[in-house]
């Protein structure tokens, strides 16, 4: 670890070495920034610190939004595809590669100013940075590369060292475990309250997972400075909620899908997933705070303000899945500064910021009782009466697919031998229930764009079912029974996974090297987290089972030096998208929608179709929409930007009253990620990041380019 640990010293110091073949300090000296007389920043994830996504910018508006044309690109040369939103402050443009290095460049011109390279491969998404000025010399973009945060300095790219150990902090520590076995992951960007960094993470689904402790950490030294246990201690507030001690063994509740701070009051506000393990809870019998929740807290101290759980007890990974947005309305001629928060499900919650009164009522009942052997589902669950959910609820025999005969009568067959009950309906064993809409929502990471003018909140969703179920475990020890416990919550029983988030492992012996894939398990990838819990007998076990497709020691007991991970007496059997046999959702468009809702009424504006596919675009089935991830970004100047759809390539322009297409373009890759918009030099600019990633048909890349009017 020592030896580790030096390296990774040299790395930093060497971080910004020759670009473009010269020596750093002549490269940094030349690389002169924009003039910031003109300048308009986009400074945060999300553009502002409400999170809305919204830009005061008007020099492009409706009118001639017809006219734009790319202005640079930047091609990081890496594959793999981009989830991040690019930050913009005083004309520099700071992005991260798929790979997960960090760079800068010039927002006017493309041109690049420095790039840092930790060191280590970045395997998971990665979807922004943030930036922390003390308002004179001192400025550092803080990023996350995988579980270490880096602290550089924005002129240069090189790592502060006075920043933790070298540079970095390792978010594996300050969780009150073994750091060597916990596995966590930045994919969401930190938020800065004063000089505090307040961190989330991604982490295992499947047990052990890591606590999802929010950590507030000094910008300037690294240190920890508050915690907040999602999973309570005993003597705090909720430890009633879960079984005795189970803050000891359960985790996960983590905010994964990032944060928003309201600077004026001192709140963070913090959206938190599900608890490990997704989908059986016999362990952690009861509702289970601070998993599903959104929670207000003290910026400065970590202390819980008012907190709301959209599902107790949670069964169906129905976490909050994106930052919530500050927004201001109307309530019987008054101004309310309220929350407003997504979910998967498609339904919007608002709460007054300052108490977590609910702005629309929210009505609660009682749901199916689980009939699986030691849950027990939590009684009752809520959902808010207005706005209408934004995706449909459930899925019913008029609802599948009639894009020809023979597809609507395979739907209506393989829809009969489902259930179909709606929301909070717990899973069987041994028959599949659905999902609609499905375990990707709804509203995803990219989350919703509002317009402080109006009051519009704008959400782009996905509207297609999938289907998942139970079946029982053995009590073996065996690499069958690690993968079941492990790895069939994504990849399924049979291995076929859902392409293509979560890849087929049939065959993969074949086409992958064994170091490729113990990398893989031990590191994680895209959607996957890494399995720092095994050790290297289970590992290799894993291993051999998977790469001889689930043939080889499928009995032999494991022999390991650690204790096997705790063994549910019931798995998941795996994703499944109700898809139809030429790989197109099985029921009926739309398949993804956006969405423009008054927050002061609770009624909708406009709806639409988002995305198609070009094969069957071109054979007349337009405008079905697809599946999307990413953002929209809203503007003064009348529009709404959005890529985000997964097959068609394209970036959009919408009228942002009433939703009429103005202007599109193809891209090299599907954007799925959130634009954003910012001024220099008196011009103004929409970059969007494109990755692909989303369609097994296309190649991955990760290019950024930037739109400006035609001069």
């Amino acid at each position: 670890m020592r030896f580790t640990t030096i390296s990774a010293g040299l790395v930093l110091a060497l971080s910004v070495a020759a670009i473009a073949g010269q020596p750093p300090e002549k490269k940094l000296a030349a690389a002169k920034a924009p003039d910031k007389e003109g300048a308009q920043d986009w400074p945060v994830y999300g553009g502002t610190a409400q999170n809305d996504h919204f830009s005061s910018l008007a020099q492009i508006n409706r009118k001639n939004v017809k006219r734009l044309k790319v202005a640079w690109t930047y091609d990081t040369e890496e594959s793999g595809g981009l989830q991040t939103s690019p930050i913009v402050v005083e004309g520099v443009l700071y992005g991260l590669t798929p790979s997960q290095k960090v760079f800068a460049l010039n927002a006017a011109t493309g041109k690049q100013l420095w790039k840092f390279d930790s060191g280590i491969k970045g395997t998971q998404p990665d979807r922004g940075l943030a930036y922390w000025s003390d308002g004179k010399n001192d400025r550092r973009i803080l990023v996350g590369v995988m579980n270490f945060v880096y602290a550089l300095d924005a002129a240069t790219g090189k790592a502060i060292a006075s920043f933790g150990k070298e540079g970095r902090i390792d978010l594996r520590e300050d969780l009150g475990r073994d750091p060597a076995l916990q596995s966590i992951y930045m994919t969401s960007p930190a938020v800065i309250y004063k000089d505090l960094m307040i961190v989330g993470g991604r982490e295992a689904e499947t047990l052990p997972a890591s606590p999802g402790d929010v950590r507030a950490y000094d910008v300037h030294s690294g240190k920890l400075r508050w915690s907040f246990h999602t999973i309570p201690h005993p003597g705090e507030f909720g430890y009633e909620t879960w079984p005795k001690d189970a803050w000891k063994t359960s985790g996960a509740a983590n905010n994964w899908a990032g944060m928003t701070v309201d600077q004026a009051r001192g709140i963070v506000y913090v959206p938190t997933g599900s608890a490990a393990f997704d989908f059986y809870g016999a362990d952690r019998i009861g509702d289970d705070l601070f998993a599903n929740c959104l929670i207000a807290l003290n910026a400065n101290t970590g202390e819980r303000i008012w907190h709301f759980q959209g599902v107790k007890h949670d069964l169906w990974d129905r976490d909050f899945p994106a930052p919530p947005v500050l927004v201001t309305v109307n309530r019987d001629g008054k101004k309310v500064d309220a929350v407003a928060q997504t979910t998967k499900q498609g339904f919007v919650f608002l709460f007054d910021r300052a108490d977590g009164k609910p702005l629309f009522s929210i009505e609660c009942r009682n749901y199916p009782a689980s009939d699986v052997p030691g849950e027990v589902a939590a009684q009752p669950q809520c959902l808010p009466a207005k706005p209408a959910p934004f995706a449909r609820q459930l899925l019913t025999e008029d609802l599948l697919s009639q894009r020809t005969p023979e597809v609507h009568q395979w739907a209506l067959e393989k829809f009969r031998s489902f259930r179909s009950e709606g929301q909070f309906v717990p899973f069987s064993v041994g028959k599949d229930t659905v999902v609609f809409p499905g375990f990707d929502g709804g509203a995803e990471w990219g989350g919703a764009a509002a317009d402080p003018e109006t009051g519009i909140l704008y959400v782009n969703a996905n509207d297609v079912a999938w289907t998942g179920a139970l079946a029982e475990n053995t009590s073996e020890n065996t690499p069958q029974a690690l993968y079941l416990n492990q790895c069939a919550v994504c990849h399924g029983e049979k291995m076929a996974g859902s392409p293509p988030a979560i890849p087929s492992l049939v065959g993969l012996g074949e086409r992958m090297q064994a170091s490729q894939a113990i990398a893989t398990i031990k590191n994680g990838k895209e959607r996957m987290p890494g399995f720092s819990n095994l050790d290297d007998d289970q590992l290799y076990a894993l291993l051999a089972y998977v790469m001889s497709g689930g043939k080889e020691s499928a009995s032999k007991e494991v022999v390991s030096a650690g204790p096997a991970p705790p063994a549910m007496k019931y798995h998941f059997t795996g994703y499944h998208r109700f898809y139809d046999p030429d790989g197109y959702p099985a029921v009926a468009p739309p398949w993804g929608t956006l969405n423009a809702i008054n927050l002061n009424t609770g009624e909708y504006v406009w709806k639409i179709p988002l995305g198609e596919y070009p094969e069957l675009a071109a054979k007349g089935l337009k405008n079905t929409g697809t599946e999307n991830y990413g953002g929209p970004l809203v503007t003064a100047g009348g529009l709404l930007f959005i890529g985000a759809t997964n097959f068609d390539k394209k970036f959009r322009a919408f009228d942002k009253a009433t939703g009429a297409l103005l202007w599109e373009t193809t891209l090299p890759f599907s954007a799925n990620t959130t634009p954003a918009t910012y001024e220099v030099n008196g011009r103004q600019f929409v970059v969007i990041a494109a990755g692909g990633g989303k369609d097994p048909k296309s190649k991955s890349g990760g290019v950024y380019l930037a739109f400006a009017l035609k001069r």
